[in-house]
C-alpha cells in the first residue's frame, strides 16, 4: 500500500523503516522540508535497533503531493504539530481515504473531523493510544528503534468503521492491535504524559543540567508511586465513562517485554536488559512541552466532566508552569477550537462515537 506520513521525526522515520522493510511503500512529508533533504537525493534510511535495515523511501515536495495517490495518510510528529498538519491537510483529502494519527493526542481526531464536515467529506479517523515503536533520530538519514509494541490500541472515528480500522492497521503493522470501545477509550490509553510526568518532575534538575541519566533506572519507588497515583486518576475517569483501559503496569509489561510488577521494579527490569533509555537532556523536551498542554489537560479536563477531578494531573499542569514562568495550558491550539469543555458527559460520549 502507498502510505504517506505526514511528519519527519523519529516516529515517523521508524514507521517508514517498518512499511518498507513489510514491502509497503511509504512517503515522509516534512513540514518544514528540512528533515528529509538528505532522503530526496536519494540517500537510503537506515534503521538500526529492533528494525535492522537500509531502505529508500519517497519523499514529497509538499502536503498535495503527499495525499495525491496516497492508499492512507498517517499523521506522526508532536502533538503540537496536529492542528497545523490538519490544517494543511484537510483541503486535499477526499472522501474515504483512512488517516491514521499516531498517537492521537487532545482530541485531534475531533478538530480533523470538524474541518472535514465543513467541507461536507467523510473518511475514517483511525487513532492508536500510543506510537507503534519508540526510537531516537541519530541523524538526518538514520533512526535507531529501541521498542516495537507488542500491543497497541486502536480506535476508530466513526465508531460504526471499527471493523475496517482494524483491519487496516493490521494489514499495514501486524497482528498487534486491540481494538477499543471508541474515540473516548484512546483519549483516556495514553500513558506516556503521566508517565512524563512523574519522570520529568521529578528529574527535572538533571534534565535542566543536560545530564546524561537513565530514564528507566531512575524510576525510584518514589517516582514509581507518583506515576501510579496518577493512573488511578486516569483509571477512575475511565471507570465514570465505562471504558475499559490497561492499567499503567500492564503497558510497561506489553511496550517493554518485562514482568509485572511495580512501576518501578518493571522500570528497573528495563534498566537491566539495557532497554531503559536516556532522559532528556534539556528542560526543552516533550515531555514538558508537549505532553503538559496537550496530554495532560485533556485529562483534566474528562475528570472536570466526569466529576472526578484529576488533582495530581492538573497540580502537574499548574507546577511545570511555574518551573517554566509561563502558561502552557496555553500551548494547546486544539481543545479552544473544539469548545468541548461546555459538553455534558453523555454530550461528550456521543460526539466521540460518531464525530462532527
Amino acid at each position: 500500500m502507498r502510505v504517506s506520513i505526514l511528519g519527519a521525526g523519529a516516529i515517523a522515520y521508524g514507521l517508514a523503516a517498518y512499511l518498507a522493510e513489510s514491502e509497503h511503500d511509504p512517503m515522509l512529508w516534512s513540514p518544514s522540508g528540512r528533515h528529509t533533504e538528505a532522503l530526496a537525493s536519494g540517500e537510503l534510511l537506515k534503521a538500526t535497533g529492533d528494525i535492522e535495515a537500509r531502505v529508500p523511501v519517497r519523499v514529497a515536495k509538499d502536503c498535495k503531493d503527499a495525499i495525491a495517490n496516497a492508499d492512507v495518510v498517517v499523521i506522526a510528529l508532536p502533538a503540537y504539530g496536529h492542528k497545523m498538519v490538519v490544517d494543511a491537510a484537510v483541503p486535499h483529502l477526499i472522501d474515504g481515504l483512512p488517516v491514521i494519527i499516531s498517537s492521537h493526542c487532545s482530541f485531534a481526531a475531533l478538530y480533523l473531523s470538524k474541518r472535514l464536515a465543513e467541507r461536507k467529506a467523510r473518511l475514517p479517523i483511525i487513532v492508536w493510544g500510543t506510537t507503534l515503536l519508540t526510537g531516537r533520530q541519530q541523524g538526518p538519514t538514520e533512526i535507531h528503534v529501541t521498542s516495537i509494541r507488542q500491543k497497541l490500541d486502536v480506535a476508530t472515528l466513526p465508531f460504526s468503521s471499527q471493523n475496517d480500522g482494524h483491519e487496516l492497521c493490521t494489514t499495514l503493522f501486524g497482528d498487534r492491535f486491540v481494538k477499543r470501545d471508541g474515540l473516548l477509550a484512546i483519549a483516556l490509553s495514553n500513558l506516556n504524559p503521566q508517565n512524563h510526568l512523574g519522570i520529568a518532575l521529578l528529574n527535572l534538575t538533571r534534565m535542566e543540567k543536560a545530564e546524561q541519566w537513565s530514564q528507566a533506572g531512575n524510576v525510584t519507588p518514589a517516582v514509581g508511586r507518583l506515576i501510579e497515583a496518577l493512573d488511578a486518576e486516569r483509571l477512575a475517569i475511565a471507570a465514570h465513562f465505562g471504558i475499559a483501559v490497561r492499567t499503567v503496569q500492564e503497558h510497561f509489561s506489553l511496550s517493554f517485554h518485562v514482568p509485572m510488577g511495580t512501576v518501578s521494579e518493571m522500570n528497573q527490569e528495563m534498566d537491566r536488559q539495557g532497554r531503559g533509555g536516556f532522559g532528556p537532556a534539556t528542560i526543552e523536551s516533550r515531555y514538558i512541552l508537549e505532553d503538559v498542554p496537550y496530554g495532560l489537560l485533556p485529562t483534566v479536563l474528562l475528570g472536570k466532566i466526569a466529576g472526578n477531578p484529576a488533582i495530581l494531573h492538573e497540580s502537574g499542569v499548574s507546577i511545570m508552569s511555574a518551573a517554566y514562568g509561563r502558561d502552557l495550558r496555553a500551548d494547546n491550539d486544539i481543545l479552544p477550537a473544539l469548545g468541548i469543555e461546555v459538553l455534558a458527559d453523555t454530550d461528550l460520549v456521543n460526539l466521540t462515537r460518531n464525530g462532527f
